[in-house]
Parts: C-alpha cells; sequence; structure tokens
C-alpha cells in the first residue's frame, strides 16, 4: 500500500497532486500543470493554488507514525496570498505545522514554481477527526476521506 493509496481522494486525483516527501509536522506536495490548471490568461488558476495551500496544510499536521493507519483533519480557517504566476511545469507546496494541542493544529504553506520562484503563500487552522489526535492515527475506513 502506498502512501497516495492510504490517503487518495477522489477530489485529489481529479486535482492530480501528489506527496513527495512527508513527516512529522512537513509535507511536500508536487502538481504537474496541465490545460485544465489554467484560467483564462494562460496561468495557474487561483483555486488550484488554493486547493494546493488546504491539502498541503491538512497533511502537514497529519503524518502518522503507524503503517497502514490514517490521520484525518477537516479546514477551520484559510487564507491566501498570491504573489507571483506561472504556466508550465511543476509547481511545489510546502506546509510545516507551526503550532497546536490536542484537537487543533496550525500550519504555513508557500507555493513555488518549478524555477523556484514564490507564487502563493497561506495559513490554515485545521480541527482533528475523531481517532487522528495522536501520531498513531487510526486504522484506514473505505469512507474515502483523506488527511487534507
Amino acid at each position: 500500500m502506498t502512501i497516495q493509496d492510504v490517503v487518495g481522494s477522489a477530489f485529489n486525483d481529479v486535482i492530480g497532486f501528489r506527496i513527495a516527501n512527508w513527516q512529522a509536522d512537513y509535507v511536500e506536495l508536487l502538481l504537474e500543470l496541465q490545460p485544465m490548471h489554467l484560467n483564462r490568461s494562460g496561468v495557474v488558476h487561483g483555486g488550484v493554488l488554493a486547493t494546493l495551500i488546504d491539502a498541503a496544510g491538512g497533511f502537514a499536521g497529519c503524518y502518522c507514525t503507524v503503517p497502514g493507519n490514517i490521520r484525518r483533519a477537516l479546514t477551520l480557517s484559510m487564507n491566501t496570498q498570491f504573489t507571483g504566476q506561472t504556466k508550465s511545469g511543476v509547481i511545489k507546496a510546502v506546509a510545516r505545522r507551526s503550532a497546536g494541542g490536542r484537537k487543533i493544529f496550525f500550519a504555513s504553506v508557500e507555493v513555488f514554481s518549478e524555477q523556484g520562484d514564490l507564487i502563493a503563500v497561506g495559513q490554515g487552522t485545521y480541527r482533528y477527526r475523531a481517532g487522528s489526535e495522536t501520531p498513531e492515527g487510526s486504522p484506514v475506513t473505505t469512507t474515502g476521506a483523506d488527511a487534507g
């Protein structure tokens, strides 16, 4: 079973991002831009960037120490600032869990173009779902829910 198998969802599959690096309090998501990710001006759509920020922030707080188990969270609030643009290539979202307690955590996210330019930043507040409060998480179910 791969990471994508454990945390995948139909929505994540439609967007097309993948987890490149995931560890406690940290994640990197990669997305190869396709025509469907671009707005009418031909640059990456802000909604795609906001989705990456939301997902990466959630994953940053939901790393699980038990293989085959999962942690889940939902977004309570999120803010996003767009700082640049890109038209093609692979973009990378880097998220770090910055603080939190047993039920709530906070994450900061930066999104970079393939050239390394900062194109968006964001911060989110997330709440762990029941059974996800500890690093051990809980067994995977077939609900289709993911970590972010």
